[in-house]
């Protein structure tokens, strides 16, 4: 008996030692964040997430891979508790809606496919390609539909997938399975911040467009005698559509795949039939908007760019306020165009949507004269956009001899060569100065520079100069770098460092500056904030850097790089795409998200599938627009009167309704219904 005793003892303990042993060797931690976030979520495990299972969400969730408030099957208050969990803060999001990016399915293309017997997108893809001849196009097999969790997906009468906005949670399961990218995830905030890409399936004239409007959809909804909603699809990208139906140089006609018959589509007169619909019957219609975010954003500048920053800004959800130098808002467009072209009337319409959605306007103040960029953001402000216009715009005010900086230590070379001569202001050198560009005239700029209390003198080209003038800077005892200004940084109401791109090594480097001057019409696009780490060491200090550059141009780095505005836009229409992507970077900054351009973004010489001519379309004349007599100009002041309703339903019926390399088969199209005057009624 007490053997056996022993014998248990001993192997008891050897077993206990063992176990110690193997759970050290063996040990696997668990974060303690995790364990609590998963003890909050309700343990459906729905998978409406995204993710399998609740703990695979809060190991996401903990990770950051996924938001507090990723679980569809929770309410707010489980957000908030992981939230307290994390230490962080939870913000009113927008819901994610599925949406398909087909037109139309395969019964109405000129071209139809079979996929023999093939049941799963997937697998149609994989072993045929799918679409024969389209990468993009939708393969119309319902794969989408079987696997979303909640039953939000049906495959409709045309062959594409239906989403019932009710039933979606936004869980991105559709996404996941589609081998086309056909049905993604969307949003007023992903609308608002995305380019296009290579994937995308873009009609030949929304590429062309440099704000990007989804035109074939708005003309499909003029077909249709849906006007709010052509309005509400043109104010997704464009929060000026009565001017720029008006002044547009129509870039996206050049395009049009009907010219391939006959002539194109009036795109631009039926964007002016879709906006005076709105007009006319003092009907305020604006495109949907994300939840408050409780953040406040100022824009320097009151011009078509800065407005349409503000618009959507705060679309995003910001608060956003606009400081304006003069007494009205509208910039240019207040004086550079004919008023029979443009009436007073009609520019001030837009800008009443644009405060409408929540903009608001401060006239009379201006940036480093009447507000500055470190007041502004010791206000409260979490960023400050820089959009003061150019040379254009200081010349239509009468400014030309006053020295503006809006910039903290900013000038224009053409301030600094007239400092102080026939009435001209005075423009004031720090110890470290920095010029950015002016080759032709670098060696006026190094005197007068030095006159003006200059020490140290840097000159910065993007491009370098002739050896001889590289030789006599350097022999003036100026140093010359080749490369790009990619950031500033200042403290207070002082500038006192940018960041430069070595050209030559592709590495960048810090250089002292109390002064900085561009050679170019006007100050460049910049975004004012604090930044991360030194609220607490410096609380008065900022950074500043371009917005993201326009997708034709994604590979140029800092300020004044090509496709950026040297002066005024050259269109009022490509200012408004600068504003929406001054305000994306507003937002992306402020939330911390890389400001770079994804791989196959869409740029104009992006290899994509397209076509260079159309069968089977019969020729249709192009609708005219009716100009105004003697009479009527003197009582309308305008010398276009726009289309009537049958005219405009009559030239909408006229689009192909185009994809990447698809248009509807004519024969699918039924001719527009009769309805009265929308317009004229």
């Amino acid at each position: 008996m007490t053997i056996a005793i022993i014998l248990m003892g001993g192997l008891g303990l050897a077993v206990g030692i063992g176990l110690a042993l193997a759970s050290k060797i063996f040990y696997v931690y668990v974060d303690p964040k995790i364990v609590a976030v998963e003890d909050v979520l309700p343990g459906a495990n729905c998978g409406g997430c995204g993710l399998p299972g609740c703990s695979a969400n809060a190991e996401a969730i903990v990770a950051g891979q996924a938001s507090p408030n990723s679980c569809v099957a929770a309410g707010d208050e489980t957000a908030l508790a992981i939230a307290a969990i994390l230490g962080v803060s939870v913000e009113a999001k927008e819901p994610d809606i599925a949406l398909p990016g087909c037109t139309y399915g395969v019964a109405d293309a000129d071209v139809k496919y079979t996929y023999d017997g093939l049941n799963d997108c997937r697998a149609a893809a994989l072993l045929a390609g799918g679409m024969k001849v389209c990468n993009i196009g939708c393969l119309g097999l319902g794969t989408c539909a079987a696997a979303c969790p909640f039953d939000a997906i049906v495959m409709g009468p045309q062959g594409l997938p239906v989403v019932d906005e009710v039933k979606c949670t936004g869980c991105g399961t559709c996404e996941r399975v589609c081998p086309k990218h056909i049905i993604t995830l969307s949003s007023v905030t992903r609308r608002i911040l995305k380019e296009y890409t290579a994937e995308d399936c873009t009609t030949p004239c929304q590429r062309a467009c440099p704000a990007g409007i989804n035109i074939s959809l708005y003309i499909q909804q003029i077909v249709d005698g849906d006007y709010h909603g052509s309005v509400q699809t043109i104010k997704e990208r464009n929060p000026f559509p009565t001017v720029i139906g008006r002044i547009c140089p129509r870039p996206c006609e050049n395009d049009c795949r009907r010219k391939y018959v006959d002539e194109p589509v009036a795109i631009n007169f039926l964007k002016r039939f879709a906006a005076d619909y709105e007009r006319t019957r003092s009907e305020r219609i604006q495109p949907f908007k994300a939840p408050d975010t409780g953040r406040r954003i100022a824009v320097a500048g009151g011009g078509v760019q800065g407005l349409s920053a503000a618009f959507f800004a705060a679309r995003l959800g910001h608060a956003a306020t606009v400081f304006e130098g003069t007494d009205r808002l509208g910039g240019l467009l207040n004086t550079a165009i004919a008023k029979c072209r443009l009436p007073e009337a009609i520019l001030q319409w837009d800008i009443d949507g644009i405060l409408e959605m929540g903009v608001e306007a401060r006239t009379g103040q201006m940036l480093g004269r009447d507000v500055t960029v470190a007041g502004l953001l010791d206000e409260g402000y979490e960023a400050v956009l820089l959009a003061s216009g150019g040379w254009d715009s200081r010349l239509a005010r009468g400014a030309e001899k006053t020295v503006e900086a809006p910039l903290p230590g900013g000038f224009l070379l053409l301030d600094l060569l007239r400092s102080g001569q026939d009435g001209h202001g005075t423009v004031a050198c720090g110890d470290d100065t920095v010029i950015f560009g002016g080759e032709g005239l670098a060696g006026d700029a190094l005197t007068k520079a030095r006159s003006l209390g200059a020490r140290t003198i840097t000159f910065i080209f993007r491009t370098m100069p002739d050896d001889a003038t590289v030789a006599a800077l350097e022999d003036a005892g100026a140093r010359v770098v080749s490369g790009a200004v990619t950031r500033l940084s200042g403290d207070g109401e002082a500038l006192t460092g940018i960041e430069v791109l070595d050209a030559a090594t592709g590495d960048s480097f810090p250089l002292p500056a109390q002064t900085l001057v561009f050679s170019a019409g006007r100050f460049p696009e910049l975004v004012f904030t604090r930044p991360v780490g030194d609220e607490v060491a410096r609380p008065t200090a900022w950074t500043a850097v371009p917005p993201y550059k326009q997708p034709a141009h994604a590979d140029g780095k800092g300020m004044f790089a090509a496709g950026d505005a040297l002066t005024d836009f050259s269109g009022a229409i490509k200012a408004i795409g600068a504003g929406r992507r001054a305000a994306a970077t507003v937002h992306k900054l402020i939330y911390d998200i890389p400001l770079e351009l994804s791989a196959n973004v869409l740029k104009p010489d992006t290899a994509i599938q397209n076509v260079d001519h159309v069968e089977a379309v019969k020729a249709s004349r192009r609708q005219i627009m009716p100009l105004a007599s003697s009479r009527d100009l003197a009582q309308l002041m305008e010398l276009e009167k726009g289309f009537d309703t049958a005219a405009a339903r009559k030239e909408a019926a006229r689009c192909l309704n185009c994809g990447l390399i698809c248009y509807r088969d004519a024969d699918s199209q039924r001719p527009p219904e009769p309805i009265r005057d929308a317009v004229n009624a």
